[in-house]
């Protein structure tokens, strides 16, 4: 059996976290994302007075800190593809670092876009940004109406690499992995 790949997405401060550890409590396996660390790590070597809401405007090498967090992206990818379960839901996908390169106007090379096209999960759910929920803190810098144009951006891009995301209503937890475990099962 060769599971089905379902990544979770959206903008920041959408329920993505919790929805992912509420899915590991019902038993399902998860990758969790990797940037917060990251950023806190990056946060704690740079000048945390400089802070803005781009955590690359702290690291050394901004490029640098892509390719770990695209690298992170695929060894997750690589650790799912064997695994003889139904489903393994991922907290950010790797077309999730070309969404964030673009809008922070960053280039990138061609293998950052290959990775995309030959790394396929078999479907996208988005979480639209929702002003109730939000919350910035130390990690998560972005103000809502960044996390707007983010949310815009993680959309376009998936659909650039021929998804259609399926877009998670608002509402209590349970609705969402209720309707989330629907849209899973249908295919």
């Amino acid at each position: 059996m060769k599971s089905k790949k379902i990544v979770i997405t959206g903008g920041p401060s959408t329920g993505k976290t919790v929805i992912v550890q509420q899915l590991e409590a019902l038993g399902y396996t998860c990758f969790h994302e990797i940037v917060r660390s990251m950023t806190l790590e990056a946060k704690e070597k740079g000048n945390p007075d400089s802070f803005v809401s781009n955590p690359l405007a702290f690291v050394k090498d901004p490029f640098e800190f892509n390719q770990r967090i695209l690298s992170r992206r695929m060894e997750q990818y690589s650790k799912s593809v064997n695994m003889n379960i139904p489903y393994v839901f991922f907290d950010r996908g790797i077309p999730d670092v070309l969404a964030y390169m673009d809008y922070f106007d960053q280039s990138y090379p061609r293998d950052f876009e290959e990775a995309c096209t030959t790394n396929r999960y078999d479907k996208v759910v988005i979480l639209p940004p929702w002003e109730k929920i939000y919350v910035s803190d130390n990690e998560r810098l972005e103000s809502f109406e960044e996390a707007i144009e983010i949310y815009d951006h993680l959309k376009k891009t998936y659909m650039r690499y021929d998804y259609e995301p399926v877009i998670i209503p608002t509402g209590t937890v349970e609705e969402r992995i209720s309707f989330l475990l629907n849209e899973v099962k249908k295919d």
